[in-house]
């Protein structure tokens, strides 16, 4: 409203501008309180937060932890139908065919089902590795790496230190339980801690089935489902460190022992029978899991994965379900 000049040329305001005044000077406050209180009701529980697609992001990261950028969902697609069905004589307790571009799912059994997972825990452990070192940070061979039970590679020399990549070669090459160990010491202090570290990553992941118990997967509480597996997979073969390992079949490198040289031989039964396109990537066995294994193959330009868990024959299971994704998928 036109505000009245008086004598000597003051203006006063009248009431309703004041009013107007008061509206403008209250109107910053009134939204700040607005969106204080949508804060504390949409984000006020601690510093909990959600993945994409709802997912709990779990406890609070550690101090010793990365922050790592963003990445895109690496669960694969449950909702589709099957391309193809497929009579095995003793199928797998459970198993799973995917695709590692598009996460399709183009056959499964039981891809839920949480089962141990013997040494497949080790794409995890090489996961976590790749994620906060670099591949000629030196690993002093500690005392527990040595205190180890199963596959290892076995000549690790005590208190010398090696490259971290040779390691990393005997992590997923030989499943060396030794390395594991090894690892696990040199990022984070103590196997303890580092296997904290597996579980925050999965749950950071989504995995849903997944739980670790150690850095080599030996005991029957390192569990986990197919559809996690192929998740894992997929993220394990986006990283160039650990798809170069996942594709030798055997290697010979430099190794502070008498000889100077380490070689080591894979498992991978894609691998040892000559499969078409075979570039990874991990077998494992305990009493409690029986055979199981992960394996990759590409084929003019499509890379598929196949997830076996207490597998009768790996051997002869794998390159069949591959071979069938390849044709029908």
């Amino acid at each position: 409203m036109t505000d009245r000049l008086l004598e000597g040329g003051r203006r006063r305001w009248r009431p309703a501008g004041l009013a107007a005044v008061g509206a403008l000077l209250l109107a910053p406050i009134v939204v700040g309180v607005a969106v204080w209180l949508a804060i504390g009701r949409d984000g006020g529980a601690g510093n909990a937060h959600a993945l994409p697609g709802g997912v709990p992001a779990g406890p609070a990261r550690s101090p010793t932890d990365p922050v790592l950028p963003e990445e895109p969902s690496a669960a694969v697609r449950l909702d589709g139908v099957d391309a193809y069905s497929v009579s095995l004589r003793r199928p797998p307790r459970a198993g799973l065919v995917f695709d590692l571009d598009s996460g399709e799912v183009l056959w499964r059994r039981s891809p839920l089902r949480i089962l141990p997972i013997a040494s497949l825990t080790k794409i995890m452990t090489a996961l976590v590795v790749t994620e906060r070192t670099r591949p000629g940070d030196p690993v002093r061979i500690a005392p527990e790496a040595l205190r180890y039970s199963g596959s290892g590679v076995g000549v690790l020399p005590k208190g010398r230190r090696v490259r971290l990549e040779t390691l990393m070669n005997g992590l997923l090459i030989v499943s060396g339980n030794d390395a594991a160990i090894a690892l696990a010491a040199h990022v984070s202090g103590s196997e303890r801690r580092f296997v904290g570290a597996m579980n925050r990553r999965a749950r950071a992941l989504g995995l849903r089935c997944t739980h670790f118990a150690s850095s080599h997967g030996l005991e029957a509480a390192n569990r986990s489902c197919t559809a996690d597996l192929a998740a894992m997979t997929r993220l394990a073969m986006e990283r160039p460190r650990i798809a170069r390992i996942a594709r030798r079949r055997q290697g010979i490198f430099k190794f502070p022992i008498r000889g100077g040289k380490l070689y080591l031989t894979g498992h991978n039964p894609l691998q040892r029978i000559g499969y078409p396109g075979a570039v990874g990537l991990k077998t494992g066995y305990t009493n409690e899991a029986g055979r199981c294994f992960v394996g990759v193959a590409r084929r003019r330009g499509r890379t598929l994965g196949v997830v076996l868990l207490d597998s009768f024959d790996p051997a002869r299971q794998a390159p069949k379900l591959l071979d069938l994704g390849f044709r029908f998928g």
